[in-house]
C-alpha cells in the first residue's frame, strides 16, 4: 500500500453535495468535491480559498467597505477532513482596514489569507475599465476538465472553453452546481473566489501527470476592481514559464457583467 493510500484511508470526510459542512467554533470537514488533483488525500486550493473569503467576510464587517484584495499564501498540504478557520484584524483603520484569516489542518496552518478591506464611494463619474470582454458562453464550447486533471474538485465542475483556447492561453467559464458550505449562504463573491484558483490549470504548457512536469502554485493574489455577482467565473488567462524553474498564471475575472479583477498564481515546476 503506498503512502498516499494510506493517508486517504484515514481521512473522514463529510458526505453530500457541498464541499464543506460547518462544524461549529470555527471548524469545518471537507467533502470528496473538494478533492486535489496533485495528490488524492488533499484539498484543491480553489475551495478553501471561498471558505477563507466567507471567513473575511463575516470577520467585523463594516458598512461602506468591501474585501478589494486578498492575498492567499499556500504553507503546507492542505490536508482533507477536518479543518479550522480562525480571524483576526492586522490594521484596523476608518477607511482602510488589513484583516486576516487562517485555515489549519491536522495542527498547522497550511493557507493564510490577508485581505485589504477599503472604504466605497461613488466613482461612476470617472468609472473604466480597459480589460477586453471575453466570448460569451454561448460562444462556447461545453468541456470536461477531467480528461485533464482528477479529483473530486474538477469533477463538481460544469466548464465551457473558448474557441480560442490553446495551451499557456486559455478562456472558461466555470460554476458550480453544490454551495460552498451545507447550509450557510454565501455571498455570490465568496463563490466565485471559491473557484478562482481553476485558474492555473485550464490552459496547462504541459500535461500534468507522471513522466511530465508538476507545477503547482505557491500562493494565490486576487484584486477586485468591481465588485462581482452571479453563479458564473470566467477566467481569461496566460501561463508563462521561466528558464529556472518558476512560473507565472495570470488571470483576468469575469462575471456576466464582465471583467471585475485579476488573479495571480506564481508556480514552481518540477519533473516528476
Amino acid at each position: 500500500m503506498t503512502e498516499t493510500q494510506q493517508a486517504s484511508e484515514q481521512i473522514e470526510l463529510a458526505t453530500g453535495d457541498f464541499y464543506y459542512e460547518d462544524l461549529g467554533s470555527g471548524r469545518y470537514r471537507s467533502t470528496i468535491h473538494a478533492q486535489g488533483a496533485w495528490n488524492a488525500h488533499e484539498q484543491h486550493m480553489a475551495p478553501p480559498s471561498g471558505l477563507l473569503a466567507h471567513a473575511l467576510e463575516l470577520h467585523e464587517p463594516r458598512e461602506g467597505l468591501r474585501i478589494a484584495r486578498i492575498s492567499y499564501e499556500i504553507l503546507g498540504l492542505i490536508h482533507a477532513g477536518e479543518c479550522t478557520v480562525t480571524t483576526k484584524t492586522l490594521r484596523p483603520g476608518r477607511t482602510i482596514e488589513l484583516i486576516q484569516a487562517e485555515l489549519a489542518t491536522k495542527g498547522r496552518v497550511v493557507i493564510r489569507a490577508t485581505a485589504w478591506r477599503l472604504a466605497q464611494s461613488d466613482t461612476s463619474s470617472v468609472a473604466a475599465v480597459e480589460d477586453p470582454r471575453i466570448p460569451s458562453r454561448e460562444e462556447c464550447q461545453r468541456w470536461d476538465g477531467t480528461t485533464a486533471w482528477p479529483g473530486g474538485y474538477i469533477r463538481s465542475l460544469e466548464m465551457y472553453q473558448a474557441p480560442h483556447h490553446r495551451s499557456g492561453n486559455g478562456t472558461v467559464w466555470i460554476r458550480t452546481p453544490y454551495p460552498l458550505i451545507d447550509g450557510v449562504p454565501s455571498p455570490d463573491w465568496v463563490r466565485l473566489m471559491g473557484l478562482v484558483d481553476t485558474a492555473n490549470g485550464i490552459a496547462t504548457r504541459v500535461p500534468p501527470g507522471p513522466g511530465s512536469w508538476a507545477f503547482p502554485n505557491v500562493d494565490l493574489q486576487v484584486h477586485l476592481y468591481r465588485q462581482p455577482s452571479g453563479e458564473w467565473l470566467g477566467i481569461d488567462n496566460a501561463v508563462s514559464f521561466g528558464t529556472d524553474g518558476i512560473g507565472l498564471t495570470s488571470s483576468v475575472l469575469h462575471d456576466d457583467d464582465g471583467p471585475f479583477g485579476r488573479a495571480e498564481q506564481i508556480l514552481t515546476i518540477r519533473r516528476t
